[in-house]
């Protein structure tokens, strides 16, 4: 405005915005950049199975704050940062699932899910996924929840599969949700561009509680190149727990190169087993 009013209406008229440039600038990833994205997210995903295992966990004893520091520690000595701190939660059958004083300490038969993004060398990743303590004699965890996990996949391919170049992330949110309704599902998408930053500059695929559509964030179109958390959840009911709801909650990293999205370090299509 201090230009425009320096500049005067004749020289003003000739200035063109340079928000789309510098949107353009943060949110397309380089050749070298993509190159390394891949290694970030693979150090996402050990440091993950790292803290999902007996290495770390002893049922009935570690909490959920426990390996939150212990997340904090082992990037300490790998030498990244995060950009925000790392969660786990649990989810349970019985009277704790609803929160009880008991829930921060993990227990045979609960779900755990973490939430952890990492940075190195000037970008940063965005990981959410989950595991099982398995209970005595369990060598797997239990079908309603392998289910769930498996209709969360289901909207993670459907959500992809929308994904065009010059589409906005409201035209891509309102047909994923569309398809994955029509399918039986019941979904919530918040998708985000991941880069420099963890909800980075480029267009955003819904919010929490915004599923009809993100004003100006989602009006933004979608380019080549580019990095996307893949952040969405289903809600299910899990048969083994007296048919209780849940929301099973999935993150991966992908980049949108050449039409399509490529995983940048796969995604979890198994349930990890804490054992």
């Amino acid at each position: 405005e201090r230009l425009v009013r320096a500049l005067g209406p004749r020289l003003a008229s000739r200035l063109v915005s340079a928000e789309r440039l510098a949107v353009g600038w943060l949110e397309t990833r380089s050749a070298g950049e993509l190159a390394f994205y891949p290694r970030l997210v693979d150090l996402t995903h050990a440091v993950v199975r790292e803290m999902f295992s007996r290495k770390t966990i002893t049922p009935g004893r570690t909490t959920i704050d426990d390996l939150e520091w212990r997340v904090l520690d082992r990037l300490d000595e790998l030498n990244v940062g995060t950009w925000f701190p790392p969660m786990f939660y649990i989810l349970r059958a019985g009277p704790d699932g609803a929160g009880g004083a008991d829930t921060r300490v993990i227990k045979p038969g609960d779900l755990l899910r973490c939430d952890i993004g990492i940075g190195s060398c000037g970008l940063v990743s965005d990981v959410q996924e989950v595991a099982y303590v398995p209970r005595e004699g369990e060598t797997e965890a239990p079908r309603g929840l392998r289910d769930a996990l498996a209709l969360g996949n289901r909207l993670q391919d459907i959500l992809l599969g929308e994904f065009r170049e010059g589409r906005t992330g409201n035209e891509i949110l309102a047909a994923a949700l569309s398809k994955a309704r029509a399918a039986g599902l019941f979904p919530r998408i918040y998708s985000h561009p991941i880069g420099f930053h963890g909800h980075g500059a480029g267009t955003r695929i819904g919010l929490p509680d915004m599923q009809d559509g993100v004003p100006g964030m989602g009006d933004y179109p979608l380019y080549p190149e580019t990095c996307h958390a893949i952040e969405l959840g289903v809600t299910a009911k899990i048969p083994e727990w007296g048919g209780r709801e849940i929301f099973m909650a999935l993150e991966e990293d992908a980049v949108f190169t050449g039409g399509r999205v490529v995983w940048l370090d796969g995604r979890q299509t198994d349930i990890i087993l804490v054992r």
